[in-house]
């Protein structure tokens, strides 16, 4: 199974987010995972678009999370940035070429599979897969 890079950078900045606790600009995140700042747009303005984080221009603006990160579930996260997680090319009805599609057994079982990724993050919050590390993940990312 493989995240996108605009998931990992969007889970990245729930985290910088949950962690800080105040406005943060993209040139600061950008700075802290040592990561491009043009990455960063796209994955802000998905995670804006799903509801996750707000974002306010000018004096004092910046982007914050939307809600508690005790609200934020992880599973949504991750759906919300990953929407169709075709896995494999069968999962994608549009682009399958796959001759042996209903003939093999591997997209069932990559379905349960994906199934129970996504049933594990959804038992945990933003909050608790951040606070019992907050002092640590601060020294390392504020600076």
């Amino acid at each position: 199974m493989h995240l996108t890079k605009l998931t990992d950078y969007g889970l990245r900045t729930l985290i910088f987010l949950a962690v800080k606790q105040s406005p943060t600009s993209l040139n600061e995140l950008a700075a802290a995972y040592g990561i491009s700042r043009n990455h960063l747009v796209k994955a802000v303005g998905a995670l804006r678009k799903a509801g996750f984080v707000a974002t306010n221009r000018g004096v004092g603006g910046g982007i914050v999370l939307a809600k508690e990160a005790a609200q934020i579930r992880l599973d949504e996260d991750v759906n919300a940035l990953e929407p169709h997680m075709a896995i494999v090319e069968c999962f994608d009805n549009h682009k399958n070429t796959c001759p042996i599609k209903g003939a093999c057994q591997l997209e069932k079982l990559l379905y349960q599979a994906r199934k129970a990724f996504f049933k594990e993050l959804q038992k945990t919050s933003l909050a608790e897969a951040v606070l019992p590390h907050q002092q640590n993940l601060k020294k390392i990312l504020i600076v």
